[in-house]
């Protein structure tokens, strides 16, 4: 199993607020973390990588092979509360700070199934063969008018609101997330992705860079996809993946 980065400024933002971290406890376990922070010019660049930094060391420091499923959903929730907590306590410590928040992507996939948990508007996508799946579901202003019958998915990707998202981590001192889990097959690539891909590349588009490229090259070629097409905010995207 193997699990690749790539994070870019993008073409137009003069920092790059997004934040990924990704490591490997055996060959069948590995795990990946991607944050797109917000929150004026110095919070959005802090509650990301705190969040990141936080989840990496708590997950590495507790992880066991041993545990059940349960357990590993009690682990994964648990860093991502932890993270959201400092978040939250640094904040209301720091006035500089007022407002800052992420989104946060955090997947372990552990033998045959991929544990997620979820907050915000980044993205899971599950992609098998010439097939896309979003594992996630956008906690955005947008979302809710598409669950609604308000916008259709097409029109939700062009909206002026499309990025006022509706949960993050550091705003509340209790995070509402989501956790999923999902089928991992030899074969299988999941995509942790922030909003500046997504934004300009469709399932469609992925999925045919995915069958183009390696699993390396793929990372890169995302990034460089999302940047031809204007690149406005920061591109960030983990891919874990595992050989047939």
């Amino acid at each position: 199993m193997e699990v690749y980065l790539k994070s870019d400024i993008g073409l137009v933002r003069t920092s790059n607020q997004d934040a990924c971290k990704c490591g490997s406890f055996s060959d069948q376990a590995v795990w990946a973390v991607v944050c797109d922070g917000m929150g004026g010019a110095n919070g959005g660049n802090v509650a990301s990588e705190v969040a990141v930094e936080t989840v990496a060391q708590f997950l590495t420091q507790e992880y066991d092979k041993a545990l059940t499923n349960d357990q590993t959903v009690d682990l994964l929730t648990g860093v991502v509360q932890r993270a959201n907590s400092k978040l939250y306590e640094m904040q209301k410590a720091d006035q500089m700070l007022r407002g800052m928040g992420t989104t946060i992507e955090l997947v372990l996939v552990k033998e045959n199934k991929a544990h997620i948990v979820h907050v915000g508007d980044s993205r899971v996508y599950a992609i098998r063969e010439n097939k896309i799946q979003q594992l996630t579901v956008d906690h955005s202003v947008v979302q809710e008018m598409v669950e609604k019958g308000e916008l259709t998915p097409e029109q939700a990707m062009v909206h002026p609101n499309k990025n006022y998202i509706t949960r993050a981590l550091g705003i509340v001192p209790q995070i509402h997330l989501d956790y999923i889990e999902a089928p991992f097959e030899p074969g299988d690539k999941i995509l942790l992705c922030s909003d500046g891909l997504t934004n300009y590349l469709t399932p469609e588009e992925i999925v045919r860079l995915s069958l183009e490229n390696s699993a390396d090259a793929f990372t890169q070629a995302l990034v460089e996809g999302a940047k031809g097409l204007g690149g406005s905010d920061n591109i960030t995207v983990a891919v874990i993946t595992a050989q047939q």
